[in-house]
């Protein structure tokens, strides 16, 4: 199976994608742990890139921390690290063949619009995108985002923990956005073509980017990519059920070094991924025989409770 525009790779090849726009809590720890495990169990590598694609928010102290905090753990990437903010001619190429293709038109909605007509279908705010815009004459000199037209498309694919998915993207998404107004790129498209150019062959992270997968399936398909396996795990969620953030500051990289040694820490996360059957301290490596996706639960883990524990 090819999984890169410059040909096939027989590596499996994943990759960890956090965007630096915070110090990493306990639930990015988590996400980096089971993407290494899954990559490295099957003699692969791990990939590590910046998604420091939004201007506005990203600051490269945070890279560098995120860089720290993971080498601390002992989770080493393969390469160096690649930053989306130095890759705007690139995904500009691919913006121009959709382009090109008519399959993109300008959109003059705010989200104020949409919540107007309708309300979000997702505890995250998601709108789904009516279309208003799709046959709407060009505003010149009035700032527009780009959406890229998903008409009645069906994506099926497998999930490599969760099973079969079907999803419509005009009944779930609607047209997306794959530029944003002030022109940085946006995430659908820049990840697709970094997957792809990066020959990564699977993608492992929470399930509350299960939707994202069908829209990048879509994309890398139109640019004629192969998309890699999509694995997706529980969320680590707090007391409140709510999943873990950067507003849970007593769960961040900041404080969990303070309280926890990186040995401590792994078992910990290994413990709630249910690849120990209690919190021993152990290594990265030493989880490498031990895992599998079989033993990673399903339903969202109860992770509050580390903010008091030693």
């Amino acid at each position: 199976m090819t999984h890169a525009a410059d040909g096939p790779t027989a590596t499996v090849r994943g990759r960890f994608a956090p965007s630096p726009t915070g110090r990493m809590h306990l639930g990015n720890l988590f996400a980096a742990l089971l993407s290494w495990l899954s990559a490295k169990s099957q003699g692969g590598e791990w990939l590590l890139r910046i998604e420091d694609i939004d201007p506005a928010r990203s600051r490269p102290e945070y890279a560098q921390l995120i860089m720290d905090d993971l080498q601390w753990l002992g989770l080493t990437w393969d390469g160096e690290p690649l930053f989306q903010s130095r890759r705007s001619a690139v995904y500009q190429h691919y913006f121009d063949v959709l382009r090109d293709r008519h399959l993109t038109y300008p959109c003059y909605c705010t989200r104020a619009d949409l919540l107007a007509t309708q309300a979000p279908h997702e505890s995250d705010g998601r709108v789904v995108y009516p279309g208003t815009c799709r046959h709407r004459a060009p505003l010149p000199g009035r700032p527009a985002s780009t959406r890229l037209i998903v008409g009645d498309a069906e994506v099926a694919f497998t999930d490599g923990h969760y099973g079969p998915c079907s999803v419509s993207l005009a009944r779930h998404v609607g047209d997306f956005i794959i530029r944003r107004k002030d022109g940085a790129w946006a995430y659908q498209l820049a990840v697709v073509v970094d997957d792809a150019l990066s020959g990564v062959s699977e993608v492992v992270r929470g399930r509350d980017l299960l939707l994202s997968s069908p829209q990048q399936i879509y994309v890398a398909r139109l640019l004629g990519f192969s998309p890699p396996q999509f694995i997706h795990f529980p969320l680590l969620c707090n007391a409140a059920g709510q999943r873990l953030s950067k507003r849970d500051q007593s769960l961040d990289m900041a404080s969990l070094r303070q309280r926890f040694s990186p040995q401590a820490l792994t078992g910990l996360l290994a413990f709630h991924a249910g690849l120990l059957s209690q919190p021993d301290a152990v290594s990265p490596s030493d989880l490498l025989p031990l895992f599998s996706w079989d033993k990673v639960p399903l339903a969202d883990i109860m992770a509050d409770g580390l903010a008091t524990a030693r």
